[in-house]
């Protein structure tokens, strides 16, 4: 990718065929709908109807998908309009993730459910009746360890099947699941997990990544040391399978988990509201905030999403490049509530296409960077190897540019959907996104999903079309928040998305929504670029410097503060072999005066060995602009939460 391949955005890329739209699974929902009379005709009256009959809607997602569980009489709703106000969903209804998630592994048993794969060689398919039977016996061993309805179960667990299935054991009883990726450091980890009071950690003795291999044996240490109400520490020879708990002061060894006498599933019901897991916000700064979201309301919105919006179900092969510390593995394991396939890979993003065409991936999902590291370095996934089986491939994480868009036809094959897709760990999902039964432009998300009533806000907080705004969400969604954990009066919840907008969520990105109804996603709101009383998302920004073949990763700041314009600073990170020369400076200013304004042309560039991004691969750019401003590093950024903290010292600004 280059600027001799810029791509204007609004470019068509992909139409969908008649036999498409015919086949495609929300082709199927709408004629359901026909026969009980809704007459919907489109993608956007579907969308419409969505966001204006919510209860309808809804209740048509649990009758469709027959969900497993008692729906019973009452409402789809009732209480406040926002969870935050007091809003149950279904209530008197009762409903089990695992039940749901197992249903097609229990309806096929021979068929695979799961695939591993791992950068060091593993390689393992677990069919329907093995996933059942592993599920059914660490869900008794747990039990045997007083894990019952409530008690909180974490896993500092890689990418691994055991990861999984710990997870639907934990859900089928009631327990609530939480995890952390091992490349967190024990700080981060502890900030996590000290806050939910778990009562059994499932541990990996270390992982392999990049061809290095890290034991953190002294590093689960370090945290059931800081979890006094531990009743266990499950140790998983992952590294070494000559390693024991040895040392540890509850440790057991994960051989010893399962209880092999009971192989029959059992699921406790709970309420629709039961809290399922608890994920994190990045936990970049202060103590990351810990989101609980519900049982039904997550069984709801992935089974709408993934069969709507990524239109897979059984015979499908779902993978998300992720790791288990990101939303996008619980997002990824959902694939199992539709009958698909998932691929579990563990380690660093290696031959990926490589791995797609071996297991025959039908629908592969990466961050953005990915496709975009790959456009930079010229590769042709389409003629290395066979992706003739790949029917979408999903994009998230941060804007991808137009040209990433473009990449992917020219490179890989122009029979696929490229599912773009924004949203967050908040809601558990994308809300802008793909659907097959529409074109798709460069740089332009789809649509806005079903049932997530997003809208583009002004400053005075009206809707507008076709401009710039702040997104929001102004009709509650199943898979919202049930609560942060430890928030009983819901303040931090309601500070977090409904302080700005009282009863409108406030997601924190610009977004722009097209008369055709398309959406592009112009970055975080809390970063945007200000000059002159001209506001731009970063993500232009970066689209411009990033096509610079001489430039392999950008950071901009804006050091403004309210009522005082500051310095536009640009780091970038040369490419391989390259440095920052004053041609290239002179070429980065003349570019980004043409593509956006003189008032976007930096006061300074720097060349940094590195760009600070999350364990997620998300760009550090509100915790820089504090450390800009004057905030010490550690005040500023919690590094265990960091990718590569190192980086950070390298934009201290000179006292």
């Amino acid at each position: 990718m280059s600027r001799d391949t810029e791509v204007s955005e609004g470019a068509l890329l992909w139409e969908p065929s008649e036999e498409v739209v015919a086949n495609a699974r929300v082709t199927h929902f709408l004629h359901w709908l026909w026969d009980r009379g809704v007459t919907a005709e489109s993608y956007d009256d579907l969308w419409r109807w969505s966001v204006t009959e919510v209860d309808a809607f809804w209740d048509a997602i649990w009758s469709y998908f027959k969900v497993v569980g008692e729906r019973g009489d009452g409402p789809v709703r009732a209480g406040g309009g926002m969870p935050v106000d007091g809003l149950s969903w279904f209530p008197g209804t009762t409903v089990n993730y695992a039940a749901n998630a197992l249903r097609r592994a229990a309806e096929a048993p021979d068929e695979p459910m799961v695939i591993f794969r791992s950068e060091a060689g593993g390689h393992r398919v677990i069919n329907g009746r093995e996933l059942c039977m592993q599920v059914a016996e660490v869900r008794a061993g747990l039990a045997r360890l007083g894990v019952g309805r409530g008690d909180r179960v974490v896993g500092y667990v890689p990418n691994i099947p055991e990861a999984l299935i710990c997870f639907l054991a934990t859900a089928s009883l009631g327990a609530i699941w939480s995890s952390c990726s091992p490349d967190f450091g024990a700080s981060s980890v502890i900030d996590r997990f000290a806050q939910i009071e778990p009562k059994v950690m499932i541990a990996v003795d270390g992982y392999a990544y990049n061809g290095k291999r890290f034991d953190r044996r002294g590093v689960v240490s370090e945290i059931e040391a800081e979890l006094p109400t531990l009743a266990a520490t499950v140790l998983i020879p992952y590294l070494d399978p000559a390693s024991t708990p040895e040392g540890l002061r509850a440790g057991i060894s994960y051989a010893d988990l399962p209880a092999t006498d009971h192989d029959t599933l059992e699921f406790e019901d709970v309420p629709f509201d039961h809290p399922l897991w608890v994920v994190y916000s990045s936990g970049t700064t202060g103590l990351p905030k810990p989101i609980v979201h519900g049982h039904g309301g997550v069984v709801l919105e992935h089974l709408k999403a993934l069969s709507f919006h990524q239109d897979l179900g059984p015979g499908d092969v779902f993978f998300w490049y992720t790791t288990t510390g990101w939303m996008m593995w619980n997002y990824l394991v959902g694939g199992l509530l539709v009958g698909s396939t998932v691929v579990l890979y563990d380690g660093a993003p290696i031959d990926l296409w490589k791995m797609a065409a071996d297991t025959g991936i039908t629908y592969m999902g990466v961050g953005a960077p990915y496709i975009t590291s790959c456009a930079k370095q010229g590769e042709k996934p389409g003629e290395q190897y066979d992706l003739s089986g790949l029917r979408g491939i999903g994009s998230t994480g941060s804007p991808l540019p137009p040209e990433g868009f473009s990449w992917v036809y020219e490179a890989i094959g122009k029979d696929l959907l490229l599912g773009s897709l924004s949203g967050g760990t908040d809601l558990c999902t994308g809300f802008v996104g793909p659907s097959v039964l529409l074109p798709l432009y460069a740089g332009v998300l789809q649509c806005r999903s079903l049932g997530a009533k997003v809208e583009a806000y002004d400053d005075a907080g009206k809707a507008v079309s076709d401009e710039v705004g702040e997104l929001v969400i102004t009709e509650p969604m199943p898979s919202m928040p049930v609560s942060f954990w430890n928030d009983p009066d819901g303040a931090r919840y309601r500070e977090s998305y409904f302080e700005m907008y009282p009863g409108i969520w406030r997601h924190g990105d610009w977004i722009k929504i097209r008369p055709d109804g398309g959406c592009v996603i112009y970055g975080r709101s809390d970063s945007t670029l200000n000059r002159g009383g001209i506001r731009m998302g970063t993500a232009d920004f970066y689209r411009v410097v990033e096509a610079f073949p001489e430039i392999a990763d950008s950071l901009v700041i804006d050091t403004g503060r309210l009522g005082q314009e500051g310095r536009l600073i640009l780091y970038v990170q040369p490419a391989e072999g390259g440095e920052l020369s004053d041609d290239l400076i002179g070429r980065l200013a003349r570019e980004l005066r043409s593509a956006l304004s003189p008032r976007h042309v930096p006061d300074e560039i720097h060349a940094v060995p590195g760009i600070p991004r999350t364990l997620s691969g998300k760009k550090l750019e509100v915790p820089v602009r504090k450390i800009l401003q004057g905030t010490p590093v550690d005040q500023a950024a919690n590094r265990d939460s960091l990718a590569n903290p190192e980086v950070l010292e390298h934009f201290i600004p000179p006292s």
